[in-house]
């Protein structure tokens, strides 16, 4: 049995412009460079960039800093075009979701943009080190009860890809959040969601992506 792993940011959830926005707001805050910032964000759980960027800072108070800015703009991450129908296509025990972020907001979000929410969902909260380790895809690949080689990733970070190449994983990227060049740890490099459906399709029919 092969089965595929989404990221939810940047892949299912069309949340760039909503993080930067609170990531761009809390860079003011403590007057940090808010490039520099974004930059370290992408795949990783908000506590490691707090930690990476600001490391004088309690990470855990600032996460819940961030996380009370993110309840302020509710309407600032729906579901990308295609991701209710792909996910509406694939049977439950052959998907899957990992996630530096927090499992009932990716839930929440998916919800609020009519897709199915997975059986499997591993979280920023579920692992003790979160991307580029590959700790939360070789926990998801367990929990569906598909080994690490007959998974593909689906990922629009290089942090991300990288886990990917360390759990053994075939991987398609979608360049909504970088370009295909910083995507190179990739298979398959793709514009978008609806792009990578036939990739998708191929490989669990038995094709490599």
């Amino acid at each position: 049995m092969r089965a595929v792993l989404f990221d939810a940011d940047g892949v299912l959830i069309d949340s760039h412009r909503g993080y930067r926005s609170v990531w761009d707001r809390w860079s003011r805050l403590h007057a940090l460079d808010a490039d520099l910032v974004h930059a370290a964000t992408h795949a990783r759980r908000p506590v490691d960039t707090i930690a990476a960027v600001a490391p004088h800072l309690d990470p855990h108070l600032e996460y819940a800093r961030l996380a009370a800015f993110v309840e302020e703009l509710p309407d600032a991450f729906p579901v990308f075009a295609g991701t209710p129908e792909l996910l509406a296509d694939l049977p439950a025990s052959r998907w899957g979701i990992v996630t530096s972020g927090d499992a009932g907001t990716v839930c929440a979000r998916l919800i609020a943009g009519a897709a199915a929410v997975p059986d499997v969902l591993v979280d920023g909260h579920a692992v003790t080190r979160g991307k580029p380790d590959p700790e939360g895809f070789l926990l998801a690949a367990k929990l569906l009860g598909v080994a690490p080689g007959d998974c593909l990733v689906v990922e629009d970070a290089p942090a991300g890809l990288e886990a990917a190449v360390c759990a053994g994983m075939d991987r398609i990227g979608i360049t909504t959040s970088h370009p295909a060049d910083d995507l190179h740890a990739a298979s398959v490099v793709v514009d978008s969601l609806i792009e990578a459906r036939t990739h998708i399709t191929r490989w669990l029919q038995g094709h490599r992506s």
